[in-house]
């Protein structure tokens, strides 16, 4: 009998990795039904990106299950981590849970959590979806784009916090203050200048201060300025119980690449200048960051064609290459794993997830370094195949990605053979 069912020979910093039942059971060699050569390759844990829009049911003609876990195989993401919005109807009740596990275990192709939403109204769901399974609640403290999933005023903030402070989950937040001044024009520098540092940073303050009050966990998604960072650092300091993430986009784009590349790039809270994505880089190398998400929110390129900037769809498709193009930047592969994987499975307690040890499920992305290539529209996997960093050159590229012991993704091509799983949190 063979001591494996997968060993994967070769890679640093594990020359030998040896899978059975799903399982990572043994860092030696032995026998094995299938052995993978893995030379020169790194091997990183399948990423949990904790922050995506797969927007089914009911927008998959935006992205879909299918098309998205695709993409995120590609790009060594083995769990994903959908947000209540923008699917429809939103996760803000059982039914709609019940709707949305059910096409994603129909379609998708990597595991998945489900996040919950807090919205006025709905604050009596939080308890009956916290026993469905959810992983958390997400709540905008702005307009979130959609009318079906309302922000969250501060008193509904506050008592959402307390309910999920009781249930020991956490309360994402898009930490944004509306602003009522009018805009004086509809191109890209007018929507920066609309949606300035300050709007987020005071965002993050009231969040902080409830997530004081509550006891509640809080986690800042796509923080997108070093100041807002800093003020969650020294809430941390104080005790209070709260994590940070961030997206890819912020730390390889300024808002003069949002201009320079239009709608393809516009995201909110938008992207920032040189200086404030420089602080960013040394606030992570220095440990200030928890996570790193995709914020993967894509849409038809006809939400995107208007001359007024304003009424373009805002979101970033970006799963496929939260990975390489984060070590080709020179994130170290270490930091990656803890950012990508590892933190967001501890965070938001997904169990199995994030990490290459014995008895983690046996998810693992092998990553070549060799020479530059051009990423291009046709290798997008996304229903949608467009993206700003089409175009951009890399030399980190995913060469394998295996979920649960079963290669799903090799050298450009999808080969899953088995569904998702739903992963729920476990204390």
């Amino acid at each position: 009998m063979a001591d494996f069912d997968l060993l994967i020979r070769g890679a640093s910093p594990h020359p030998a990795i040896g899978i059975a039942a799903g399982k990572i059971v043994a860092f030696t060699g032995g026998s094995a039904r299938e052995v993978v050569d893995a030379s020169g390759l790194l091997a990183l844990p399948g990423l949990v990106d904790a922050h995506v829009h797969f927007n089914d049911p009911g927008r998959a003609d935006w992205e879909g299950w299918g098309t998205g876990s695709r993409g995120a195989l590609a790009g060594g993401v083995t769990t994903v981590c959908d947000m209540p919005l923008n699917s429809t109807p939103p996760v803000v009740t059982v039914a709609a849970f019940d709707a949305k596990r059910a096409a994603a275990e129909a379609q998708s192709l990597c595991d998945f959590a489900l996040w919950g939403g807090l919205v006025p109204g709905h604050t009596d769901d939080i308890e009956p979806l916290a026993a469905r399974g959810v992983m958390g609640f997400k709540a905008f403290m702005a307009h979130s784009g959609i009318n079906d999933f309302p922000k969250a005023d501060l008193a509904t903030l506050r008592a959402g916090m307390r309910r999920a402070a009781a249930l020991r989950l956490p309360v994402s937040v898009h930490a944004e203050l509306d602003r009522d001044s009018p805009r004086t024009g509809t191109g890209v520098r007018d929507f920066l200048a609309s949606r300035p540092a300050e709007m987020e940073t005071d965002a993050i303050r009231a969040a902080l201060d409830l997530a004081g009050e509550t006891g509640c966990a809080l986690h800042v998604v796509h923080v997108s300025t070093a100041r807002g960072i800093e003020l969650i650092t020294e809430a941390k300091a104080k005790g209070v119980n709260v994590t940070a993430e961030t997206c890819t986009h912020y730390l390889v784009f300024t808002g003069g690449d949002m201009e320079r590349l239009g709608a393809v790039a516009k995201c909110a809270p938008p992207m920032r200048d040189e200086s404030n994505r420089l602080a960013l880089w040394q606030l992570l190398r220095a440990g200030h960051i928890d996570t790193i998400g995709s914020d993967h929110s894509p849409s038809p390129w006809s939400l995107k064609s208007n001359r007024d900037f304003f009424k373009v769809w805002g979101g970033i498709s970006g799963i496929q290459h939260l990975l390489p193009v984060l070590l080709d930047a020179g994130l170290e592969p270490t930091a990656l794993a803890r950012l990508a994987a590892e933190n967001p499975a501890q965070r938001f307690q997904l169990r199995g997830k994030g990490r290459i040890e014995i008895g983690a499920d046996a998810d693992l992305a092998l990553v070549g370094m060799g020479g530059a290539h051009e990423i291009t529209a046709d290798s997008l996997f996304y229903r949608h195949r467009h993206s700003p960093y089409v175009g951009r050159r890399v030399r980190a590229r995913v060469r394998r990605t295996i979920l649960r012991g079963q290669t799903v993704f090799e050298d450009g091509s999808i080969t899953a053979k088995a569904h998702g799983q739903l992963i729920q949190p476990t204390a």
